[in-house]
């Protein structure tokens, strides 16, 4: 009998080793995962910097749609802008004629049509660009459609007749003026 207590005994320390191996194992389980779990303190950073991406990343979409809405409409400004130029120089020549034929109500009438005209689209952007006989030919700003010779030594190099008016819609030119160059 004393054999049977002493492996009851046995018995029993083997299990309480067990048990506490068992609570070991536990206990450094549950202090991996309390080491693996964040802290509030940094989940409370981590879901900041999120929201501080999330938020530069929308105020940088902001900003690209609205410099794209600016380019479309600058650019279809440009389109009926250049549709509308050969109209204007249509006015210049037919007032031009107008004024051969010397009926003033008619010219008064016309160059009023063409004020109203010239405004509107000036206050969309459109500017004509100064260009007079005797500037610097400048191939960046002017578009030389011939060259003949100078009438005089101050002509040469410069511009001698300017046949078709040049036009910038802000700060880009939308047709360059045509013109003639001394040699």
């Amino acid at each position: 009998m004393s054999k049977n207590k002493d492996n009851t005994k046995a018995d029993e320390t083997v299990e309480e080793l067990d048990k506490n191996q068992e609570n070991t194992v536990e206990n450094t389980d549950t202090e991996e995962s309390v080491k693996d779990e964040p802290t509030a303190e940094e989940l409370m950073a981590q879901e900041k910097d999120k929201f501080l991406r999330l938020f530069a990343e929308f105020e940088n979409f902001k900003k690209r749609t609205a410099k794209e809405r600016m380019e479309l409409f600058r650019t279809a400004n440009r389109e009926l802008m250049t549709v509308l130029l050969p109209i204007l120089d249509d006015f210049d020549r037919g007032l031009a004629e107008i004024k051969k034929v010397k009926d003033k109500e008619l010219l008064k009438g016309m160059q009023l049509i063409q004020t109203k005209l010239k405004s509107s689209l000036e206050q969309k952007g459109l500017a004509l660009m100064k260009v007079k006989q005797g500037d610097i030919f400048d191939a960046d700003i002017h578009q030389a459609i011939t060259q003949i010779p100078a009438p005089s030594k101050k002509l040469k190099g410069k511009i001698i007749d300017v046949t078709e008016q040049g036009y910038m819609l802000g700060e880009a030119i939308i047709r360059f003026p045509k013109v003639v160059v001394g040699k």
